[in-house]
């Protein structure tokens, strides 16, 4: 089972995924410590201390990952001061970061799903009802696509702004 590839994208050898979303997703997203900086932030923490600590990494590593995701618009450094300590920074998300999410659940809902032995240890909930959330693959008018139903194509409108200028002749 794979996706349907539509024209120049049938013959996979021909092609370069020049560009590729994904590429560019795990090139700021794809580290473990990222990850978990994430999820920490989607459950509310804020600072410095509180990411290295409950993700389980070094303060430079925290630090390194911190400045990447505030690099990349993820996460928004903003000033805050205790009364008599000097002015510090906590980490708070942006859209950016927020639009993130369905990423992270998808991997939770993966883990859940593989890597629990079959119990997952926490549960996603939609505050209001109740009800379990869960990311699936659908289409815009809510039809659940199946991995053989997906097509892959190269947008016409991209291929148009960053197509190459014929060399001439």
């Amino acid at each position: 089972m794979s996706a349907v590839m539509e024209g120049k994208l049938s013959d996979l050898s021909a092609w370069k995924p020049e560009g590729c979303s994904i590429a560019k997703a795990v090139e700021i997203i794809g580290t473990r410590s990222a990850i978990l900086i994430l999820r920490e932030a989607y459950y509310g923490t804020t600072r410095f201390d509180g990411f290295a600590a409950r993700v389980g990494i070094t303060d430079a590593a925290a630090s390194t990952a911190l400045r990447k995701l505030v690099d990349a618009g993820l996460l928004e450094k903003r000033p805050y001061q205790e009364e008599g300590k000097r002015t510090r920074h906590e980490y708070v998300l942006t859209q950016m970061g927020e639009d993130a999410l369905p990423v992270i659940i998808a991997l939770w809902q993966w883990g859940d799903k593989y890597l629990q032995n079959g119990l997952a240890p926490l549960e996603r909930l939609e505050d209001t009802t109740g009800e379990p959330v869960r990311v699936e693959l659908r289409s815009a008018s809510g039809n659940k696509v199946p991995l053989e139903n997906l097509r892959v194509r190269v947008n016409d409108e991209w291929r148009r702004k960053h197509r190459r200028p014929r060399t001439p002749e």
